[in-house]
């Protein structure tokens, strides 16, 4: 594959040329090509893009380390790099598979290393929050005159024909991080079911499903009671809009105290299980993810809880936080594979950014680090990816990409390409305007290509 630095530039063809070839834009042939998926050569020799592809993926579990991890004290060690990059963890360990390191806070993940791939040279070059987040989850530049809709939006429009469950199709838990807004110009329909709540509690409130201080029971028998006090409701004859709303009544009863309940109830979850998960938040959010893609949920955000902002405390933060991460991830990948979900599973775990590789010792930081989008880690894993390998690295000091940048529209399109989505579909924008899933030929986006060496 060619992983030389490239963008997406605007090959101009005519609206009536476009629709000859079968596209949703002009643009849609090449942004395919640049990021590596089929183009069929049609009997007239044009080519047009197949709109629907076959999905590894039947489910997504994004885990999304707001505020930005520090890449070289956990997923690209460099410990010859000395103090002022590596700080107070100069240490590193080996992993499962050959020639593959990490941090020594993450001796749990060691072991499942040959479940995921490393990407080590993740780029964007942006430092801000809310743009880097936007970037990072839509792939479209931050700035532009529509609101895209993030990856897990995107994935909901597209898996809702299929998917028939209870649950919501897009489900954060359990608050959104609040970056920028994940629906977009989809609208509400597609925005994410935040579940609110603590799964690590002895009771997970869900956010309108299991009602603080209110039994099941009491629930059951207020259900009862409006029952019977709906004398109308039994005496008519049938009606299209009551119909449509009984069904809906009779859904979300289902919801809160059927099937659909039950998903979020880790009680029916072995002891033993839950401790291995790790009992924090962190931990028991993996565990709740686990439980809705068995019930065919598409796609499932963690929004890790506290942030990873770690300008200062930096280090006292990543001896807290880290391990919790490395107990609640590597359990996860387990279990799917236990489970045989992890082939059908996609796992991506980042920040929207790294954190500086050079540590910053001067007050007020005390040894923290700062926001960094020029080179940093992620982690995938199922759905498609291979596990044990890495892609792509940074120079001697992390500061810099070394080999084959991946940049969002790269990842992004990888995603969709094992979750079966076509990276060229248009969406369907409120006031008809042109809008495709990444970008097309009129964005000038960097790129090298989609992840064809670990899919």
């Amino acid at each position: 594959m060619n992983t030389k630095e490239s963008s997406i530039n605007p090959e101009r063809i005519t609206r009536r040329e476009a629709m000859r070839r079968g596209l949703c834009g002009a643009a849609g042939a090449l942004l395919t090509e640049r990021l590596g998926g089929d183009v069929l050569a049609a009997k007239d020799g044009t080519k047009k893009i197949p709109t629907e592809t076959k999905a590894k993926a039947k489910s997504v579990i994004q885990i999304f380390l707001w505020g930005g991890m520090s890449h070289n004290d956990t997923w690209d060690p460099k410990p010859e790099s000395g103090r002022d990059y590596m700080g107070e963890f100069g240490q590193v360990i080996d992993t499962n598979v050959d020639g593959i390191r990490l941090g020594a806070l993450f001796p749990k993940l060691a072991q499942q290393a040959d479940k995921f791939a490393l990407i080590r040279s993740m780029t964007h070059g942006i430092n801000g929050h809310e743009t880097a987040a936007y970037l990072m989850q839509t792939g479209h530049t931050p700035g532009e005159r529509l609101a895209y809709p993030s990856v897990g939006a995107v994935v909901a429009l597209f898996k809702s024909k299929q998917y028939k469950g209870l649950i919501p199709p897009y489900v954060v838990l359990t608050k959104a991080a609040g970056r920028f807004s994940e629906e977009g110009f989809l609208g509400p329909k597609y925005k994410p079911f935040a579940t609110g709540g603590d799964p690590n509690a002895n009771r997970f409130e869900v956010e309108g499903v299991v009602a603080r201080g209110i039994t099941d029971d009491r629930q059951k028998t207020r259900r009862n009671l409006l029952d019977k006090l709906n004398t109308m409701g039994r005496t008519m004859s049938s009606n299209s809009q009551l119909d449509a709303a009984e069904k809906s009544k009779s859904e979300a009863y289902e919801l809160i105290l059927g099937s659909g309940k039950e998903v979020f109830d880790l009680s029916k979850e072995d002891a033993k299980l839950r401790d291995l998960y790790g009992r924090h938040t962190f931990g028991q959010e993996c565990l709740a993810a686990r439980r809705m893609v068995q019930a065919g949920v598409p796609y499932i955000t963690i929004n890790y809880p506290g942030g990873w902002d770690t300008h200062k405390g930096h280090f006292q933060t990543m001896r807290r936080q880290c391990p919790q991460l490395d107990q609640g991830l590597a359990m996860l990948l387990k279990d799917l594979s236990d489970h045989g979900l992890l082939d059908s599973t996609l796992v991506w775990c980042c920040g929207e950014f790294g954190r500086g590789p050079k540590v910053d010792w001067q007050p007020p930081w005390n040894g923290g680090r700062n926001h960094y989008g020029k080179v940093f880690s992620v982690l995938v894993a199922g759905g498609g990816f291979k596990g044990g390998r890495v892609v792509g690295s940074s120079d001697d000091k992390a500061e810099t990409v070394k080999e084959r940048p991946v940049y969002p529209v790269d990842l992004l399109g990888s995603i969709y390409q094992l979750a079966g989505i076509d990276p060229s579909a248009r969406l369907p924008h409120p006031l008809g305007l042109e809008a495709h899933v990444l970008p097309t030929a009129d964005e000038v986006v960097k790129s090298a290509g989609i992840l064809k060496e670990i899919m």
